[in-house]
């Protein structure tokens, strides 16, 4: 066997040891918590990627909202496990309440009435009334409530707080919410034109993350919430513990080194453990018949649909269920970093990355997906590091005063986009299809 025959055989797993051993040269060269904190962003990375896999990869559904979705997400992780502010629900609680009813009435007396008027003209104004009258009861009694929420100290709470879980219980609900937009999203749009698909979820995006940008009295907006709970041990509480003392001692680790090391572990483990379920569900789900139909509608809707495939019911599970793992890695995300910032939500970030990891992965190969997420987080974070120590080495006979040393070890921080193209430059040259492509199935 040929060397380029037995990579093209063991093409995973070599990949995947290099990509290991990337991340153990970060753990030598700087140190394990950098190592960590990379590994722990890479596993969320590629839950991301394995949700868009199965839109894109499936079933070529082309969604640029993962923005929403994985913000979404985040909103979970505050609702579910903050603890409750009982003076803002005592001083505004009633009018939310009263609000949410009345939109929900309207909405039901519109379907309601939709189709008991015949004359067509008499429906539109007749619903259009209604939603007029919907809305300004909705202001009467919702603006009060809010008002009152957001002048609850203000600088520490303003807002109505969460239900006081456990975070990890914010994991699913994460998906539920994403699962439930992308439900509303896919029954408007996944019947018409491919195009209308991406528009939508480009919209929606935006419309969640203006939300939750403004909403003070659910999400704080740009004050941001911190302090979530955690489902791992504080640093503090292990460096006081006997038994952790014990372990660091023997394992030779300054303390605050091996708590930090400790705390991370334990996050790489529950994140490691999700990924791992969902990665099992995606590549069953795949080799299923199940899975042969959807890349059959993939590659030919019109064919599917003559062999009595419901194309579009397909579509809106398929975009669901990726949608709904987004979420999830979103509420993850927020979970990891303790905090939950909606300004920190930008399209580069949870749009154009996850879609780069996909595509250089392997699109309609789920471990591709996965190898894509770990791949480009790690140039993402190693690019800075990277491109100054180059630059430092480049410009080492230069004069320390130069002005163009200066100005190379000045733009050497900003090499993050320009590596990230350069990578998707020459796998797209070299391996088109990424780099473990879609396994061909008969």
């Amino acid at each position: 066997m040929t060397p380029l025959a037995a990579f093209r055989t063991y093409r995973t797993p070599i990949l995947f040891s290099v990509m290991a051993c990337m991340l153990m040269g970060v753990g030598l060269l700087q140190s394990w918590g950098v190592a960590l904190t990379i590994l722990n962003m890479c596993l969320i990375s590629a839950i991301m990627a394995l949700g868009v896999n199965m839109q894109w990869g499936y079933a070529g559904l082309f969604n640029v909202g993962i923005m929403g979705f994985a913000a979404l997400g985040g909103l979970a992780g505050v609702l579910v496990s903050m603890p409750p502010v009982s003076d803002a629900w005592q001083a505004g609680g009633l009018g939310i309440g009263l609000g949410l009813l009345i939109t929900f009435a309207t909405v039901m007396l519109c379907l309601w009435l939709w189709p008991q008027i015949n004359a067509w003209r008499s429906r539109y104004w007749i619903i259009c009334a209604v939603i007029l009258t919907g809305y300004w009861l909705l202001r009467v009694w919702f603006d009060p409530g809010v008002d009152a929420i957001e002048s609850i100290n203000p600088s520490v709470t303003g807002y109505l707080g969460g239900l006081g879980l456990p975070i990890v219980l914010s994991w699913p609900v994460g998906g539920l919410f994403a699962a439930g937009v992308a439900f509303v999203i896919g029954k408007i749009a996944l019947g018409l034109r491919s195009d209308y698909l991406a528009i939508a979820t480009l919209g929606i995006s935006e419309i969640i993350i203006f939300f939750i940008k403004n909403e003070e009295w659910l999400t704080r907006g740009v004050k941001n919430v911190n302090g979530l709970p955690r489902p791992v041990p504080f640093e503090v509480d292990l460096q006081q513990a006997i038994w952790f003392q014990d372990l660091a001692t023997r394992v030779g680790l300054d303390l605050n080194d091996a708590s930090s090391i400790f705390v991370k572990l334990c996050y790489a483990g529950l994140f490691l453990l999700v990924l791992a379920i969902l990665l099992w569900f995606s590549e069953t789900a795949l080799k299923s018949p199940w899975g042969r139909m959807m890349r059959a509608i993939r590659d030919n809707e019109v064919a599917a649909a003559a062999m009595g495939k419901d194309v579009t019911w397909q579509h809106l599970r398929i975009f669901v269920l990726g949608s709904a793992v987004i979420g999830m890695a979103g509420a993850m995300l927020t979970t990891l970093d303790g905090q939950f910032t909606p300004v920190s939500y930008q399209p580069l970030r949870f749009t154009f990355l996850i879609w780069v990891m996909v595509i250089l992965g392997g699109s309609g190969n789920n471990w591709g997906a996965v190898l894509g997420g770990f791949f480009i987080w790690f140039f993402w974070i190693q690019a800075e590091p990277i491109g100054l120590w180059f630059i430092d080495t480049l410009t080492a006979g230069m004069d320390p005063n130069s002005a163009i040393k200066a100005h190379l070890l000045e733009g050497a921080a900003h090499m993050r986009l320009m590596t990230v193209g350069l990578i998707l430059l020459i796998a797209l040259r070299y391996a088109p299809e990424g780099l473990i492509p879609e396994r061909k199935r008969l």
